[in-house]
């Protein structure tokens, strides 16, 4: 149990969530549960799996990279408590990444260019020579991309041509959609170096929390999710007229509304209490990928 404890740890439960969502929420938006038979179900259940353990190997060969860091910053992370060794952490990146990879590889293109993109950028993240984690611009940027545009596009692109089904869905709809979690990647990528403040700082990593400060980085932040926010608000008033057209805007307002309720009690120098506020944003995220796909079948 204290190995599985361990490796549930390494694999980062929050983006699992996440990630199993956000493959849910796309394969809902192709309209794939109208033909629920084994075959769908075997290709939803492998993409899960390949995009899960992609998924696995970025979480992973940073906690092999940032060891020492999170020593400091994330102490009970299973590398930096010393539960795993280090070659049973570079094995596991190893395993994960091939598995990715080879399941991608079988499932067809698409897929596999949504897999080799994460995982390139992912590796440049965490490894020299670019190590985009140092660079707090191109480090926020990569996050969002990977997560609003090569994920909901890819997974988009990969769905339409497994399932053989044509969606009812523009294309201006998809871009949308990866515009708005764009922007939620880089609140996301913002607040998370947050309450890493001390071991970034001691190690030389030059976030934009380090150099503005946390105040300065949380008041960014809302401001960018507000911002991002106004897309699905501006979509539901001006191209979504009718039930469709608050089925996306009373939802949208709420969480925003509650975002900024939560948001006024947080201590951003309290690195546990940040921490709890961080995956309620990671609680926002899940619920839209969950509001999605309710849209898609009621709208259906």
């Amino acid at each position: 149990m204290d190995k599985l404890s361990a490796f549930l740890r390494f694999c980062r439960p929050h983006t699992i969530i996440a990630t199993s969502l956000q493959v849910i929420g796309i394969f809902i938006l192709t309209r794939g549960y109208e033909q629920l038979d084994q075959g769908t179900l075997g290709a939803l259940a492998l993409t899960i799996v390949a995009c899960l353990s992609v998924n696995v190997y970025v979480v992973g060969l940073n906690q092999v990279t940032d060891v020492e860091i999170d020593r400091i910053n994330k102490p009970t992370l299973p590398l930096a408590s010393g539960e795993f060794s280090m070659r049973q952490g570079r094995l596991l990146v190893a395993l994960f990444g091939m598995l990715a990879v080879g399941l991608a590889a079988a499932l067809g293109t698409y897929l596999l260019l949504t897999i080799l993109l994460t995982l390139i950028i992912g590796t440049l993240y965490s490894v020299q020579p670019l190590h985009l984690k140092t660079r707090p611009l191109w480090a926020a940027l990569s996050i969002a991309f990977v997560r609003g545009v090569v994920a909901n596009v890819g997974l988009f692109l990969h769905f339409s041509n497994t399932l053989f089904v044509a969606p009812e869905i523009a294309w201006g709809q998809i871009f949308g959609l990866a515009l708005f979690f764009f922007g939620f990647g880089l609140v996301i990528a913002l607040y998370k170096d947050i309450p890493d403040l001390s071991g970034d700082r001691k190690f030389g990593i030059r976030t934009f929390t380090v150099r503005l400060g946390p105040k300065t980085v949380f008041q960014g932040g809302r401001l960018i999710l507000t911002a991002f926010y106004l897309v699905p608000v501006i979509a539901a008033l001006a191209l979504l007229p009718g039930p469709d057209g608050l089925l996306l805007l009373i939802p949208h307002l709420f969480i925003i509304l509650l975002f900024w309720r939560v948001s006024w009690s947080v201590d951003v120098t309290a690195p546990a209490a940040f921490t709890r506020f961080y995956m309620f944003l990671w609680s926002l995220f899940y619920a839209e990928y969950i509001l999605l796909g309710l849209n898609a079948i009621v709208s259906s």
